[in-house]
């Protein structure tokens, strides 16, 4: 059985007393939460501190994103290593604001994805694909690519260990949301294409959506079979709401 995996993704916001704060005020509110795994993505600046104000909880702490090597002249970047350091246990890797802004490619996507590995941290791996290519009939053909390359070097034993978080990019920051049945039409095909190379390792692979993810949508996205969880952005940066987000009752529950 597939454990539910909530992520809050926070991008470039929070300073690090507003992340302390935030901590201060969801922990209480998630205490008794049992059967999902909680996760938090604050900015670099405060993975430090958040990792020890989480220390002991049922909340785990990832890193937005990571650089493919250990060490070298790589000037602004954080390696595998420097964020087991600070407790890491999950990392972010090719999200779409990666991908678009600052031009990462699937391979290089991928190279990310082994480093973590290699180093004790889970992978929440990224895809997902445009406007363009969705109104093209490209959706399919673009997130299978996506798998295809950026998953080629990430071994069959340590399949299990991945996330993989589906984020149509026209769905971000938007306000729009790909109905729930969109949604597990596409989480289903990528559990298809997780099983043509990992095997029978694909069915404990757990599968985030990500894009405009709110209290009041979150439970029909998590009803889907494939659904496995979400990677949520701007409705987590407010520790109520992502409370709600947490526990995803039927609306008329969470009110």
């Amino acid at each position: 059985m597939r454990v539910p995996i909530l992520a809050a993704n926070w991008k470039m916001h929070k300073t690090v007393a507003e992340a302390l704060a935030f901590v201060e005020a969801f922990l209480p509110s998630v205490r008794d939460v049992e059967g999902v795994e909680i996760v938090i993505a604050p900015p670099f600046t405060a993975l430090d501190r958040v990792g020890e104000a989480l220390g002991g909880s049922n909340v785990e702490l990832a890193a937005q994103d990571v650089h493919a090597e250990l060490f070298g002249a790589f000037t602004g970047e954080v390696s595998a290593t420097m964020l087991s350091d600070v407790g890491c246990r999950y990392g972010i890797v090719g999200h779409s604001e990666r991908r678009t802004l600052c031009g990462e490619t699937d391979a290089e996507v991928g190279a990310k994805a082994t480093t973590l590995l290699r180093n004790g941290i889970r992978p929440i791996f990224c895809v997902g694909e445009s406007l363009d290519e969705r109104e093209a009939g490209r959706a399919f053909d673009r997130v299978g690519e996506q798998l295809d390359k950026g998953l080629a070097k990430i071994p069959s034993e340590q399949a299990e260990e991945l996330v993989v978080a589906y984020e149509p990019i026209w769905a971000i920051g938007t306000g729009r949301t790909a109905s729930p049945q969109d949604a597990q039409e596409m989480h289903a095909f990528i559990r298809d294409c997780l099983a043509r190379r990992f095997a029978s390792a694909a069915s404990s692979i757990r599968i985030q959506y990500g894009g405009s993810v709110k209290p009041d949508n979150v439970y029909a996205l998590m009803a889907q079979p494939d659904i496995d969880g979400a990677l949520v952005g701007g409705a987590s940066l407010d520790p109520e709401s992502f409370a709600r987000i947490v526990r995803f009752a039927p609306p008329e529950e969470s009110k």
